[in-house]
């Protein structure tokens, strides 16, 4: 038998090393994306079994619930509840530029709503995704076994476009964290193709062809300042507001339309925050306000006083 042999080491030193690891894992495995797909692992591994088990955008939708199962059978040994919730994220046309997965039935809301539980949705990989699956069963990229070694998995997707830039990304890790905004497609590919033509291009250059983020819920960014600080720095300030116009009424009466809000604003907590301030007077001259959202397009109405009104003169 060999002898015991203890050793004294610092106390942070130790917590230090085995911390230091455990974030590393938890960044490149669970939290932050990859450079060059644009996905964090949960998301790369529903994307590849839904190819794998040819549940593509020219067939019909299949069950959520199959597919769930399968990316926990076969490539994600985790929870099933967080899987579905990826999947289902990737469905909102709210939070994704350009949506990767294609659902049928109750997947959430805008105004926060909880998605129809996975036995009742279907779903199927968008056109778009495909291209990030184009041509993997070519070689194109490395494969590794899975957690059971059972099958083998792609380390990255082949990409064939910047998904990490056209749909952004959200993640936070033990010490490290990111918050990339979605832009335009043609933008960032008419950007890829400048910077082939011009290896040296700089961010100026680049920014006259993406003028900034594209979000899917519209929105206008104040200013230009903070987007040439992120693309120059990695750290930016962009403030969006909300799109509105006045429109009048009959009887002269005249009504705020709000047709756009900023990206990741709960729309119900939006209408019920300003209702409050018109019920609590820290805005004066609103009479009421409402939400119109229906298929054709979001649609806040505040509908204003008249002057007299407001000045106490009419009831």
């Amino acid at each position: 038998m060999t002898a015991e042999v203890f050793r004294e080491l610092p106390l942070e030193e130790v917590i230090g090393d085995r911390f230091s690891r455990y974030s590393k894992y938890i960044i490149q495995d669970r939290a932050l994306p990859d450079a060059r797909d644009g996905l964090k692992p949960v998301q790369r591994r529903i994307l590849y079994a839904m190819h794998a088990e040819g549940n593509t955008f020219e067939k019909g939708f299949r069950k959520s619930a199959k597919t769930v199962g399968n990316v926990i059978g076969n490539y994600h040994p985790h929870g099933d509840s967080s899987v579905y919730e990826a999947m289902v994220r990737l469905s909102q046309d709210w939070k994704m530029r350009n949506v990767l997965v294609e659902m049928h039935g109750n997947n959430g809301s805008i105004d926060g709503d909880p998605p129809a539980a996975m036995r009742y949705t279907e779903a199927r990989l968008s056109a778009i995704a495909s291209q990030l699956l184009k041509d993997i069963d070519k070689k194109t990229v490395d494969h590794v076994p899975n957690f059971d070694d059972t099958v083998n998995e792609p380390v990255v997707l082949p990409a064939r476009f910047p998904n990490l830039l056209v749909n952004g990304s959200t993640g936070i890790s033990a010490g490290y964290a990111t918050e990339i905004p979605p832009h335009n497609l043609t933008e960032v590919i008419n950007a890829v193709i400048m910077r082939m033509d011009n290896p040296s291009a700089t961010v100026e250059d680049l920014m006259t062809v993406i003028k900034g983020p594209d979000f899917p819920t519209g929105g206008i960014i104040q200013g230009v300042d903070g987007i040439r600080q992120a693309y120059e720095t990695g750290k930016g300030k962009i403030i969006i507001r909300g799109k509105a116009e006045v429109e009048t009424q009959r009887g002269g009466r005249e009504q705020i339309v709000i047709t756009e809000i900023p990206f990741e604003v709960n729309k119900a907590n939006l209408v019920k925050k300003m209702d409050e301030f018109r019920l609590d007077r820290k805005v004066e001259g609103i009479s009421e306000v409402r939400d119109e959202t229906d298929r054709t397009g979001l649609r806040i109405v505040v509908e204003l006083k008249k002057e007299a009104d407001s000045a106490g003169v009419l009831n």
